[in-house]
């Protein structure tokens, strides 16, 4: 199944620079799971501090209602404080808060009733009514240890980002998630591994300058990229056009189309 994915920024941009404008990210995904009917929801992905745990989970079971079954909630600890400290989040721990969160809403997705005191959350004979019409997937993204052991012990599916031509840095990452899922005793074939790529417009972009983070090549290689990717057990790519626009959408859609020849 094809797929869109959304993120979840207060703020774009990247440290040091002037902020850009984004739209709120659950307000997006709620309008798409109205307004199309095959497609997968996905979201690359929810920072968890932005709302409460519980909350979260009650939104996604009416997202993914809406929807008709179609939502994967994509879940992550934050990273980009400028947009903290702007709209009044703490900075600290994200990690462990997102430990905390991440075994509310997974109990809660299972239909469970949860009680639970912890340092950052607290629940209370919390339950979703109505009640999930389905298990909903969760995603988390991480590459460091200990949110690899989390994504092993809670999740269904697992994404890093963000690279041009599959390299040696993706393969590290994917023998340290291969770890992480030994570590917790778990049948790899049950994680759903997903990875951003870049694709940059190759006549706006110079190809010696993207250091190998983007890809910039034409159609023909991207296909063969694309090819790479799948060779290497990658469930899903996720691919990041810049820019966003129309002739991006199209050369992206023939070098599916020149996989679909082969």
């Amino acid at each position: 199944m094809d797929s869109v994915w959304i993120c979840d920024h207060f703020l774009a941009g990247t440290a040091g620079r002037p902020a850009g404008a984004i739209h709120e990210g659950w307000s997006i995904v709620a309008a798409l799971a109205a307004s199309t009917n095959r497609i997968e929801l996905g979201q690359l992905v929810m920072c968890v501090s932005f709302r409460s745990p519980a909350l979260l989970a009650k939104m996604a079971v009416t997202t993914d209602g809406v929807s008709g079954g179609r939502l994967v909630l994509g879940l992550g600890a934050g990273w980009y404080d400028p947009e903290y400290l702007a709209f009044g989040y703490p900075t600290d721990r994200h990690v462990a808060r997102f430990d905390e969160a991440l075994q509310i809403i997974g109990s809660l997705l299972r239909g469970e009733r949860l009680t639970l005191s912890g340092r950052y959350h607290q629940v209370h004979d919390a339950v979703l009514l109505p009640p999930p019409d389905r298990p909903i997937p969760i995603l988390v993204a991480g590459n460091r240890p200990r949110m690899l052991r989390l994504t092993a012990r809670y999740a269904d599916a697992w994404n890093t980002a963000w690279f041009g031509l599959p390299d040696e840095r993706l393969r590290q990452r994917l023998a340290n998630m291969q770890a992480a899922l030994r570590a917790e005793g778990r049948d790899p074939a049950t994680l759903r591994r997903t990875v951003g790529m870049d694709v940059c417009d190759p006549e706006l972009t110079d190809p010696d300058q993207t250091g190998g983070g983007s890809f910039a090549g034409p159609v023909d290689e991207l296909a063969r990229a694309i090819d790479a990717y799948e060779g290497l057990g990658i469930n899903d790519l996720i691919v990041r056009l810049q820019p966003t626009n129309e002739s991006a959408l199209d050369r992206l859609a023939r070098a599916i189309h020149i996989r679909g020849d082969r």
